[in-house]
């Protein structure tokens, strides 16, 4: 949920840290901070905000040896105190953390008891005091950190320095961190955006990993023995983590979904696909956020197509409440990283199930954990609202459809990415005016058009802050008939199909309560635009191209709409983009 840049290389490391922090940002951006190993000891810089808007100081700190967060609040409100680096008592040591350590409170205890004192209502600032007292007892820092990590529970990614050593301490355990070697430099990140400007080269630590990354070389450790992990090469380009002239990364994104849709269908096949997934007698999906609606969306198109019974579980549910499984579980995550999703996927494991993670992210936990990958094709996606990487998700699980199927879609999959574009031009200036005036939107659908609703209030809550929820048509007159007004619009997908009619008598009784309906159908529909408020037609024949267009015109929508409200459309207050604790 935070981000993590370090660096030791040939070049002054604070200017390097404070651009690859403001990269990542999407993960976590309530403050921020920057240590250095400089002539004159460790300096730092930290502030409450974004490193964006209040950078100039921490550029100025001096030394090649540096570390560097921006934070997404877990414990302790946002303010300077908060902000991470860490110092231990000394002042010596500094420390960054990407996670939660889950024993904190009774760690804190034990030091304050010890006389140490905290600064930060923090659970990071444990993991520093316990390398102070470490490192009091043998000036090794990598051995302090190897001697205190079997006292942390929970998650973490940390990079360590201390003024008395020119290295820096990387260690993981479920938080992501990857190692990005350069000529003559090497950087230390949550994920590759702040290190793409600067090496395509990286490897990927894995859980109980721990490595001293020092001038000449990179020794990793786990569990006290060296190991080795493969250098891989990274094919995003630099301009994919770039605007590219757009206003903002999420309108960028929206654009970018044919490609993103048409790069996914081309490289999952019958042959790309694992052998278990070809005839499943029964599927459960475990997944997050927008992530369960694309595997709602799965199971409706699944059941409806080839009769596989499918289960869906939410991830942060499935923990403490796992339901009897069998046969295929899939694991659905945008970063490979969600915390809640892996837990999941590891329960399902131990109860012998086969496993299929899909995932953006090369190298990723989930990428390790499942029996199974299947590589979204979306590249990076910067704006915390899932757009692209929702897109891409849907192409891998309806290629899974088509091929349980018989591949009778294949045609229809390859040239869907024809009606997004066409899609992507189209006006909803009417629309938006509505939305604009709003404070509770209802958004209703029918079968697959269900989880689409789903997904288009999320969307229209997480960036315009409007009150919005999704149900299913039917639905909406078991209670929320209560809260219809004028001043309660309704956003209704209705194409044609066995539930059209019925979705026709949905708009009349809506309107009978007063509420402004704005439904999206099928271009050419002549009911439709007879009974609605505003028409959005769209094209597309299959409830597959149908379920893709109309969602593009939510996501748009509720683009359109934040921006005239003058919302931080890319970075979202209270939510970050990769959700890696519980």
């Amino acid at each position: 949920m935070c981000g993590i840049v370090g660096y030791i290389g040939r070049r002054e490391a604070a200017p390097l840290i404070v651009e690859g922090l403001k990269k990542l940002e999407y993960r976590g951006y309530d403050s921020f901070g920057v240590a250095t190993i400089g002539g004159m000891g460790l300096e730092f810089d930290k502030h409450k905000g974004r490193i964006s808007e209040n950078d100039q100081s921490a550029i100025q700190l001096k030394g090649k040896i540096g570390i560097g967060h921006t934070r997404w609040a877990t414990h302790g409100i946002p303010n300077d105190a908060n902000a991470h680096p860490h110092l231990d008592c000394t002042g010596t040591i500094a420390v960054v953390h990407n996670g939660i350590i889950e024993n904190y409170a009774e760690l804190k205890r034990q030091l304050t008891a010890r006389g140490h004192t905290f600064r930060s209502d923090t659970d990071t600032e444990v993991v520093v005091h316990l390398i102070e007292e470490e490192y009091a007892k043998k000036k090794d820092l990598l051995f302090a950190v190897q001697t205190i990590v079997p006292k942390l529970e929970g998650s973490y990614a940390l990079l360590v320095i201390s003024n008395n050593e020119e290295r820096m301490i990387v260690a993981r355990n479920a938080s992501p961190l990857v190692i990005g070697i350069g000529d003559g430099e090497t950087f230390a990140a949550s994920d590759m955006t702040p290190i793409l400007e600067h090496t395509e080269r990286a490897m990927f630590l894995e859980d109980g990993d721990i490595a001293t990354i020092s001038w000449s070389e990179v020794a990793i450790y786990n569990q006290g023995i060296l190991v080795t992990r493969p250098l891989e090469l990274i094919d995003w380009s630099l301009e994919d983590v770039k605007k590219g002239g757009f206003a903002h990364f999420m309108l960028k994104e929206i654009y970018e979904q044919p490609q993103a849709f048409y790069n996914t269908i081309r490289a999952v096949t019958s042959e790309t696909l694992p052998d278990f997934v070809h005839n499943p007698t029964s599927v459960t999906v475990v997944a997050c956020g927008s992530s369960y609606h694309t595997g709602l969306i799965f199971k409706y198109l699944l059941e409806e197509s080839c009769r596989v019974p499918v289960r869906l579980e939410f991830a942060s549910e499935f923990k403490y409440y796992p339901p009897p499984i069998e046969g295929l579980v899939i694991g659905i995550t945008q970063s490979g990283e969600t915390a809640d999703t892996l837990t999941a996927l590891k329960q399902a494991k131990a109860r012998n199930c086969k496993t299929l993670a899909v995932t953006n992210i090369l190298g990723s936990s989930v990428s390790r954990l499942a029996d199974a990958t299947i590589f979204m094709r979306a590249g990076p996606e910067i704006s915390v609202a899932a757009t692209k990487s929702f897109i891409a998700q849907l192409a891998v699980l309806m290629q899974i459809v088509n091929n349980i199927s018989g591949r009778k879609c294949s045609a229809m999959l390859l040239h869907a990415h024809q009606a997004i574009e066409e899609i992507l031009l189209i006006d909803l200036t009417a629309a938006v005016s509505v939305c604009t005036g709003a404070k509770d939107i209802f958004y209703v659908g029918r079968g697959p058009f269900y989880p689409v609703a789903l997904e288009g209030a999320l969307k229209m809550k997480e960036i315009s802050y409007i009150h919005a929820e999704g149900y299913a048509a039917g639905e909406l007159k078991h209670g929320p008939f209560a809260l219809l007004s004028p001043e309660t619009p309704v956003i209704a997908l209705c194409t044609p199909g066995d539930t059209y009619a019925v979705m026709i008598s949905n708009i009349k009784e809506m309107k009978a309560r007063g509420a402004p309906v704005i439904a999206v159908g099928n271009e050419g529909d002549s009911e439709l635009p007879e009974i609605a408020d505003i028409f959005i037609p769209i094209p597309g024949t299959t409830p597959f191209v149908q379920v893709l267009t109309s969602l593009v015109v939510l996501q748009l929508l509720a683009y359109y709409t934040a921006v005239a409200l003058g919302r931080d459309v890319d970075k979202p207050r209270n939510l970050a983009k990769s959700v890696t604790v519980e």
